[in-house]
């Protein structure tokens, strides 16, 4: 019987811990509902909600806890699929996806559904190409799948790198977003937000590694999963009458889009975006004639206040102008950085909006439409390369399962994408009837509250107190953590949804973590500098290196260096640009060599890095560079610069890789084994990677 019921724990057990939890969180809700009702405030129900999101963190990594290498990387290579599926899920629904998919449709209505596609899209490219051949390879990192296919500590080396830059811009997306959260939700100052909620992660990771990521993500996908359906299916019963939002959308969407052709060319509207047009205009001439611009404008905002002082002006346009003065920039370098920032702004402004239904804006429809097909592609190609998504199929149980788990995965994350777009239906209708065209003292109450923190921003340019739409920027993090305050529901539902937006990115954060350590740990320090180290050694350092770089994510985040979405598309192209030509060659094309990897590797990201920095920034003051901006080449942002380092990185990889000596009898064994498993088996061959010897591995 104990051996019986043994054996029925590790079946259902994952099913069991899964339903158990998602009824305690639902009773949880219920019981806060109940106490708000009877006078419960709104900061101790934030702070309910982030104490039981860490605390599943922290149980989980107790219970969890392992001194076993194989155990922390990988959990042991044991983990079912659908278990593994509901894990990668929660690891791939990060904040990017729980928090900025909407507001990228909400922001770009048609064009936004590009990260939908390119996102979900990937999962073929994984399935096809990538789960299998790493469950048939074992081992435990990327790094170590480039270094056993074309040999050589530098090849290695590179790929760490690599691993560690694509994840340590994408764990700082997430990290911004925990800030984001508590500064909103729970009062706290964004910078002590972002340090709180990565001490719960570190507290999941430091103990349990992959063992413990696997249990806490699945029951996070729970908190993230009812988080995400409550507010929008309430929402859509508001506005419709049945709770079905994925499926009952489309009449709001036809009432959006005449609400917005209405909106858009009212008079004043029109007259706003005159005025934005002839501020970039002027943007432009201050920026063409510094240095000297800077010290007329200093002059003339003197002048404009000591004229002020002497008619008697109200105190509060004299403290307006007053604090126009203090902004300025005080040399001409961050003069020429900050008015191309707000060149970009006004030009934007100026632009008529494009409806939701509008696919491509006419004026550049050319640019438009290659801009979103870059995106697609860059998306597509980056979730195929992302190091904490590909590591996790080195756990599973077999090369059959690992397919399997691929399913399952996306069968979690469309449950959550399906109600994106519905997401930025309602809210950007709701926008439109009871924001836009109100006073702007007349405003609701959950615009001041995100004014605050600085994610809604209003500039009155025509000074008339009304606000319209080309005056009002809302930052597309918002949408889906403003919707229960929007929608007027009460704050139990806005602290549910906060807490889903921890979970989502908490739990990417954790894995990102955890290949982030394991390239420093495993791949630099023990595979390079340190083979002879023990494993409980080997596990010191990682823990240690683990903190060291969270620490590392935190400082980066409380800069606030761009948006959610923006920062996970570059690590999307980086990735891509890096990995991908050398996993698919290293796979599929016998030829390729060490010297052509390595020659597209570097290629591939230096290029999509170079792109990234002269579309994005105008200016590093960190590394004293200033006036590095560039127009994009055919109109593609900097969140798809992988299109040009992804081909780069291939052509080059193939290129070199002829001109030079072919890899040797190992390499070719290594991929036929890798390949043809069955065959190889009966042959019994050994070859570099510690690949399964069982034929169904």
């Amino acid at each position: 019987m104990p051996n019986r019921l043994r054996l029925m724990l590790g079946a259902y057990g994952p099913a069991l811990f899964v339903a158990l939890f998602a009824v305690g969180f639902t009773l949880t809700v219920l019981v806060l509902a109940w106490l708000e009702q009877h006078g419960l405030s709104q900061r101790w129900i934030g702070y309910s909600f982030l104490f039981l999101t860490l605390l599943v963190f922290s149980l989980v990594g107790l219970f969890t806890r392992t001194s076993d290498v194989a155990e922390y990387f990988v959990a042991g290579r044991r983990v079912p699929a659908m278990y593994s599926g509901m894990s990668a899920g929660t690891d791939w629904l990060s904040a990017a996806s729980f928090i900025g998919l909407a507001g990228a449709l909400y922001q770009t209505g048609y064009q936004g559904l590009a990260f939908v596609i390119g996102w979900t899209g990937g999962y073929v490219l994984l399935a096809l190409l990538m789960a299998p051949y790493l469950r048939k390879f074992g081992q435990y990192t990327l790094p170590d799948f480039l270094a056993a296919r074309y040999g050589g500590q530098s090849i290695r080396l590179l790929g760490a790198l690599a691993v560690i830059l694509a994840s340590l811009i994408y764990v700082v997306a997430q990290v911004y977003g925990v800030g984001l959260i508590t500064s909103r939700f729970i009062t706290l100052q964004f910078e002590i937000g972002v340090y709180l909620g990565l001490a719960g992660v570190l507290v999941c990771s430091f103990l349990g590694g992959m063992r413990a990521l696997m249990h806490a993500q699945a029951a996070q996908y729970v908190i993230l999963l009812i988080a995400y359906i409550t507010p929008i299916t309430i929402l859509s019963f508001d506005r419709t009458g049945i709770p079905a939002p994925p499926v009952l959308y489309a009449n709001a969407m036809h009432q959006l889009v005449a609400l917005e052709h209405q909106v858009f060319n009212r008079p004043e509207e029109i007259a706003v975006r005159a005025l934005y047009a002839e501020r970039a205009a002027h943007l432009d001439r201050q920026i063409q004639q510094l240095p000297g611009s800077l010290s007329t404008e200093r002059a003339r905002l003197n002048e404009k206040i000591e004229w002020m002082k002497s008619t008697d002006a109200s105190v509060r346009d004299i403290v307006q102008v007053e604090r126009e003065r203090r902004a300025l920039p005080t040399t001409p370098q961050q003069a020429h950085a900050q008015w191309r920032i707000d060149l970009k702004d006004a030009r934007r402004r100026s632009e008529p909006p494009v409806t939701d239904l509008q696919a491509f804006a006419l004026p550049e429809e050319g640019h438009s439409r290659a801009n979103f097909l870059a995106l697609i592609f860059c998306l597509t190609i980056g979730t195929a390369s992302l190091p904490h998504l590909l590591i996790r199929y080195y756990s599973i149980a077999s090369v059959s399962q690992a397919r399997r788990s691929v399913f399952w995965s996306l069968f979690f994350v469309a449950l959550v994408y399906l109600l994106a777009p519905a997401y930025a239906v309602f809210v950007k209708l709701e926008v439109l009837q009871h924001t836009i065209g109100v006073p702007v003292e007349s405003l609701p109450a959950w615009v001041n509250a995100w004014t605050k923190i600085g994610l809604v921003s209003i500039d009155d340019i025509n000074h008339d107190r009304i606000l319209q739409w080309a005056e009002l920027t809302i930052n597309p993090d918002v949408i889906v953590l403003a919707t229960p305050e929007i929608a007027g529901l009460p704050y139990v539902i806005s602290g549910m949804v906060a807490a889903g937006g921890l979970a989502a990115a908490l739990s990417t954060a954790e894995g990102l973590l955890l290949s982030i350590t394991a390239a420093l740990s495993h791949d630099i320090y023990f595979k390079m500098l340190r083979p002879d180290a023990s494993s409980s050694w080997r596990l010191i350092v990682s823990k240690s290196v683990m903190v060291a770089v969270a620490i590392m994510a935190a400082a980066i985040a409380v800069q606030r260096p761009a948006s959610i979405v923006d920062m996970v598309a570059w690590a999307f192209s980086l990735a891509g640009a890096a990995l991908f030509p050398a996993l698919v060659l290293g796979v599929f094309w016998p030829r390729a060599n060490r010297a052509g990897a390595l020659a597209g590797m570097i290629s591939g990201l230096a290029v999509t890095l170079y792109y990234i920095a002269r579309v994005k920034f105008d200016s590093i003051p960190l590394l004293a560079w200033y006036g590095i901006g560039m127009d994009p080449w055919f109109g593609i942002d900097a969140a798809a610069a992988g299109v040009f380092g992804v081909p780069i990185g291939f052509a080059v990889n193939f290129l070199v890789s002829l001109l030079t000596r072919p890899p040797g009898p190992e390499s070719q064994q290594f991929i036929e084994r890798l390949r043809y498993p069955r065959i190889l088996y009966n042959r019994h061959i050994e070859t570099p990677g510690a690949l399964s010897r069982s034929p169904d591995a």
